[in-house]
Parts: structure tokens; sequence; C-alpha cells
């Protein structure tokens, strides 16, 4: 019978090579815990070297508070740190680093290099490590800070170092590590060098817009709208694109959670919840925000590289979320809206104080011209001519017999607009100062009574449908719980509902705009909802799609032909609107073109 193995305790070295598999394993990686000590370190200014896309170097120097000879030597060994003393520090941690373990990991795994010099002493220190091995450690002359540099990654290792990838790709990680982090920090002077070329070189004292043109350019910024709202005890400030500006993923959704940039799931549930019925399934917006909250309430102990924390009260951070992205997408946030849709959609009307529709006697519709080919043997038939010109009347805009409008919410898309037909049957032409607006009325229809529909809601005056037999409806067991936990919200919503016992309840109404779906349905529907949401944030959820489905099917169809008057206020209802740019699903119901673009298109500029 062969004899158990023998338990050993494993040598410091082996340790550090398992610990450098937890923390590091590319570049970039290095590249994540060597700026992290650089801003943990106070640094105003850091640059980064890369060399083969880090494979054979990354090295990292910032102006920072540097190091002692002594506490360079600590930095060095596992578990030694100067951010946290006891249990109790873990659960407040302020800084971006604490575990002790990122210097002593790379070191056991590369040919490391460390030069260090505290602003109040006159010379540096150098020590130089190679595998885990001290191999030298001297004074130097440097400047203040604190330079590291990591060469030959996993050379001692080689099962981990053919497991990176090409020096582009390891370059392509490594400069998302580099941005993640001059966006988390704009007011820090940032510079990146690849193979001795300048990639970036950012300017420190910026903002967070000023950031993101040096990053993106001007076109990004232009679609965002800032974000700043406070919800028990939890800050959320940044920039959030309007619904017109997404992405095929989620790989321009920048989060930050007390600087750190690190999500939660939480985080992914509010941002869908924001954007429920704004933007097309599929899409994601474009994101920059920062999730700010006492240290307490959030542990970031979570993961070894800390890309993901817990909340304490997740529910918070999650509600103040969604405020502060709704508040800031809808047209009624403060400044308006200025993204590249919008800029389309008379950014420069807003110097306009009313808003007006300027009204024509008639409104010619054209149809789709024919193309049907001709019967064999028979000539085709002469085009008609008379389709292919508006001739309208275009009264000028001053003398022209001019609608007042209400007084709507702050920026609306046009300040006025003078509708001048119908082209293909459907699609109703606008003109503005600025350009022309081809309008979908079938998705504007939509978005119009979306938003009814949500304001009746909201002040709790949604109209009842009385049915004419009332229905009984059974529940599997934990689905009649949920419900009946949330009968008093249900009748606020509009449901006329009562506890018949057991797993059953009787429904004599329903919400008006939803009378011709199944009580039975609705009550599955909200419970499910209301168990992957929460009871606020699952029940806004369900109504949303649910009221989408009722104004879609309530909404002007395809092929309707409308009247002048219908419009000339379907125009006007939906200026009035919160978002005017996209039906409940996320369709546009507006395309616009501007004179300028025309111009263009025709030679004149």
């Amino acid at each position: 019978m062969q004899a158990p193995p023998q338990i050993r305790v494993l040598s410091d070295a082996v340790i550090n090579k398992i610990a450098a598999g937890e923390v590091v394993d590319r570049p970039a990686s290095v590249l994540k815990e060597l700026l992290e000590n650089a801003l943990d370190a106070g640094s105003t200014s850091i640059r980064v070297d890369l060399v083969g896309g880090g494979r054979q170097a990354v090295v990292v120097s910032d102006d920072g508070c540097g190091m002692s000879r002594d506490d360079a030597l600590l930095s060095i060994e596992r578990h030694a740190t100067s951010k946290i003393r006891d249990v109790h520090d873990v659960e407040h941690v302020q800084t971006l680093g604490f575990r002790g373990e990122a210097l002593a990991a790379l070191a056991s795994v590369s040919r490391f290099t460390l030069t260090t010099r505290p602003r109040e002493q006159e010379g540096g220190t150098e020590i130089t490590v190679s595998g885990g091995r001290v191999l030298d450690v001297r004074e130097t002359g440097c400047s203040p800070g604190t330079t590291i540099a990591v060469r030959n990654l996993f050379f001692n290792v080689p099962a981990r170092r053919k497991f990176l990838r090409s020096e582009q790709t390891e370059l392509a990680h490594a400069r998302q590590i580099f941005l993640l982090h001059a966006l988390a920090h704009p007011d820090v002077a940032w510079t990146l060098r690849a193979d001795e070329r300048e990639v970036y070189q950012l300017a420190g004292g910026a903002s967070l817009d000023e950031r993101i043109q040096q990053l993106f350019g001007n076109e990004l910024i232009a679609g965002l709208r800032p974000v700043d709202t406070v919800c028990e005890g939890v800050r959320v400030h940044g920039l959030a694109s309007l619904p017109q500006v997404t992405r095929a993923d989620r790989s321009e959704q920048y989060l930050f959670v007390n600087g750190r940039p690190a999500s939660a799931p939480v985080v992914g549930f509010a941002i869908n919840e924001a954007y429920q019925a704004l933007i097309p399934r599929g899409r994601h917006p474009v994101l920059f925000l920062f999730i700010e909250l006492p240290a307490d309430q959030v542990d970031v102990n979570v993961h070894p590289t800390k890309k993901e924390v817990r909340f304490r009260h997740s529910s918070n951070v999650r509600d103040a979320l969604i405020a502060a992205i709704r508040s800031a997408i809808q047209l009624s946030a403060a400044g308006g809206p200025s993204d590249p849709l919008v800029n389309q959609l008379m950014v420069a009307a807003r110097a306009l104080p009313a808003l007006r529709v300027v009204d024509l006697p008639e409104l010619p519709a054209f149809p789709y011209p024919r193309l049907d080919p001709a019967p064999e043997g028979q000539p085709m038939p002469p085009p008609d001519r008379s389709a292919t010109l508006l001739n309208v009347t275009v009264p000028n805009p001053d003398s022209a017999s001019v609608s007042p409008l209400p007084t709507p919410a702050p920026s609306p898309p046009w300040s006025w607009c003078r509708v001048l037909g119908q082209a293909g049957g459907l699609y109703v032409v606008l003109e503005t100062e600025e350009g022309l607006i081809l309008m979908d009325p079938h998705a504007a229809h939509e978005r119009v009574l979306f938003e009814q529909f949500m304001q009746a809601l909201r002040r709790r005056g949604v109209k009842m449908q009385g049915l004419l037999a009332p229905e009984s409806v059974d529940l599997p067991p934990e689905t009649a719980e949920r419900v009946r936990l949330n009968v008093g919200l249900l009748k606020d919503m509009g449901f006329g509902i009562a506890d018949f016992g057991g797993d059953s309840f009787v429904v004599d109404a329903v919400p008006v705009f939803l009378s011709a779906v199944s009580a039975r349905t609705l009550l599955g529907e909200i419970a499910g909802t209301l168990e992957r949401g929460g009871r606020r944030a699952g029940t806004e959820r369900w109504a949303e799609e649910q009221i989408a489905m009722a104004a879609c099917k309530a909404a002007v169809k395809a092929q309707d032909r409308l009247t002048v008057q219908e419009i000339e206020r379907l125009v006007r209802d939906l200026a009035l609107c919160e978002m005017p740019y996209t039906c409940p699903h996320g369709r546009p119901t507006l395309i616009y073109m501007s004179f300028g673009e025309l111009r263009r298109k025709f030679g004149r500029e």
C-alpha cells in the first residue's frame, strides 16, 4: 500500500509565483498594479513606457511620495503594505491597492528594478531583483518619486509565458488599462509611449469632459449628457449618452466605484433599467459613470484583481443609478440635449423663444412611384411627373399664420417648424430653420402615447376598465405570494384585484390601455419582474414594457393617411415629450438633414 503523500510548507519562491498567477496574467495586469501604486502615492504626473506590447518591458514612472531605503526593501516582501494596519482597515479601504502582494509577485516572475526617492532626501535607492532573488541594492541619483521596470515577464515561468498573445494584442490590453486610469483621474497628467513612440500625452488638471475629448474626440462628447445625482448617500456623476448614441457591445461603458475601475451585477441591471424602452434590444449606451459612497458601504476585497465589488445596500446603488441616468437623458434636465442627433435636431434653434408650427392650407401626400414592369408587348406608360414635385407655396415664417403652443420642457427639438407634406404615403416632411426632418408618424405616435401612459401611472391617474365578468386567476404558490405582497401597488397601477384565498385572486378591472391582455398573463409578468428587479425598479420596468406594447398597438399604423390637423397635432405632442427622438422600442422617430449637408451634397460648399 502506497504511503500517503507528506504535507510540506511551500517555499516563499513558490508562494510568490502562485500569488503572481492570481494578480498577474499579462502585461496589462502588471500595468494595472503599478498604476494603482503610483496613484496611491499621490502622483500628479505618471509616465508609462511599453516595449514589445509590454512583453519585453513595462516601465512606470511617477512623481509621488517615493520611499526610503527600508520601505523600498519591505515593498517587495509579501503582505507588506503602508495602506492598512489591521482587519478593521480592510472594511474602510480608501486606496486602490491594499493587499501588499503585487510588487512581491511581480519581482518573482520578472527582471525587476525599483528606483525611488522621497522628496525630502537628496539620494534615492535602486533595487534589482531577478526571479524573486535580490541581486543588488544601492544608492542612486534620481528625481523624486518612483520608477518601476518589469522586464521579461514570466521569463522563469515558461508555462505562463506561452499564454501571452502577440505584441499587438498585449499592447491593446495595456492601452485599455491606461485609458481606464486616465479617465478615472483626469486631474493627473499621463504619458504613454510604446516602443519609443508617443501614444498619449494628456495634460493634468483636466475635467472629465476634457479628458474624454482628449481620448475619444469631440464627436463622442457631443453625444453625452452630464450626470450628477445623490440618492440615499450614494452619489452618481459623470456622463451618459442619449438613446441615439449606442454601441453593439459594452466596451464603451466605463464605470468607477470610489475612483476604482470596477463594477457589480447590480450596476448592469440598473443601466438596463434606466435605458429600458429607450434603446433597441442588443444595443448599449455609452457611459462614463462614477459611483461614490462611504468606504464601509462597499467591499473591494471580493476578487484578487479588484475588478468586482460588493455593495452593502445594493438597492440604494441601483436606485441612485436609475435616477441619475434617467434625469440626465430626459429633455427636461437642465442644459438641454447635446449629442450628434440633437445637433441634427436644431441645437441652434434654442435661441428662438417660442415653439410653433406654421400651418399650411393643403398638404400633398405623394405615394411611392409604382415601378411594376409593363405587360409583355405593351409600352411603359409615361412617368407621372406630378409626383416628383412638391408644389407647395411656402409662406414667410415672419408673416405666416402661426399657432402658438403651450410652453414645453426646456430645449425642445425645434423652435419652429413648417409641415411640408407626406412622402411615400407615410413619412412626414418638416422644415426647420436649420434643415429638413423626416418623421415616422407611427413611431412618433408610439412615443406620445407611451409618455402619456407613463405620466398617468406616475400620477396614479391610470383609468380603469371594468371587466364584464370578474376573472378568477390561479397562480403558482411563489407567484401568488409575490402578487399578494404587492396588491396595494397593483391597485395604484389600475388593477381591481382582491385576494380570493389560497393562491387565487379575483380581477374585476385592469388599466384601460391593457384591457386586451388577459389578467393572468399580466399578473404573471408582474410577479416575474418584481422577482428580478425588486419592488420599485421591477415594477417600473414592467410598466414601461407593457405600456410600450399598448402604445404600439394603439398608435397610428404605417399605412394610415393623416390629415393636416392630425399631423400638426402629432408634431406638437411629440415636441412636448421628454424623449422625442425614439419610440419606446428604441427606433428613431426623426431623421434630420441640415441645410449645410444639403449644400455639400449639391456641391455648393
